[in-house]
């Protein structure tokens, strides 16, 4: 599904020049279920946003569903990224002014799908995530972790090959947490690719491979058990 060769992310300012990825090369399967670790601004971020074609990368491969994309336009990138990408945020990133529903359903509307079929695809993940009950309700008006049920089922509504994971229990409890992984995990058993940053050891043992970087770098690749190369 994802092939990195060399990949580099260069922020240069007028006083300094940073490297937050530094030759990464790496490859993800379709299906798999990969953890991303390392210290706080060692490129996790940086690589989540870069494979989900919101940076665009300064050097380097990057392959997507058999096609080089490195060198796409923003506009041609945004195309392939709704289609097939769906991100969740630690911060979940609802908007305040639209409901539960409203926000699930914007993916939908991005992509020109019906009405009909919007609210066949709304209804049916607010009912697979325990949402129904809360679909005319603001997001200020919900826990933590329903927010972030509700971001997720905001990432899946289309039906995405990949879902990008940016420390997505960084903002709750542990009960919520759990809660959150517990989703993901059902996710992949779907067949959805999932990759995900995050710093806790616990949630990382729910991947089947884990990536750690330092310094813009893949430093070791540990496969979990039961889970073969």
């Amino acid at each position: 599904m994802i092939k990195t060769v060399n990949l580099k992310k260069v922020y240069t300012t007028e006083e300094v020049e940073t490297t937050a990825l530094n030759d990464v090369s790496l490859e993800i399967r379709e299906g798999e279920y990969v953890a991303v670790m390392g210290p706080s601004g060692c490129g996790k971020s940086t690589l989540l946003n870069v494979l989900g074609m919101i940076d665009e990368p300064s050097g380097g491969e990057y392959h997507f569903l058999g096609q080089e994309i490195s060198k796409y336009s923003e506009r041609k990138r945004a195309g392939l990224r709704k289609r097939n990408i769906g991100f969740v945020f630690q911060s979940f990133n609802l908007i305040d002014e639209l409901t539960v529903y409203e926000n699930v359903e914007l993916p939908l509307l991005y992509l020109g799908f019906s009405p009909a079929e919007r609210r066949k695809r709304v209804t049916e993940v607010l009912e697979n995530m325990a949402l129904m009950p809360r679909k005319g309700h603001f997001p200020q008006q919900l826990s933590g972790g329903q927010q972030q049920r509700v971001a997720v089922a905001r990432a899946v509504v289309a039906r995405p090959k990949l879902i990008l994971a940016d420390e997505p229990t960084g903002n709750l409890d542990s009960v919520h947490g759990e809660e959150v992984m517990k989703l993901l995990g059902e996710l992949h058993e779907s067949g959805t690719a999932i990759i995900m940053v995050t710093h806790a050891p616990a949630y990382a043992d729910y991947a089947q491979r884990v990536i750690h970087l330092f310094d813009g770098q893949v430093v070791s690749e540990n496969f979990q058990k039961g889970c073969k190369p």
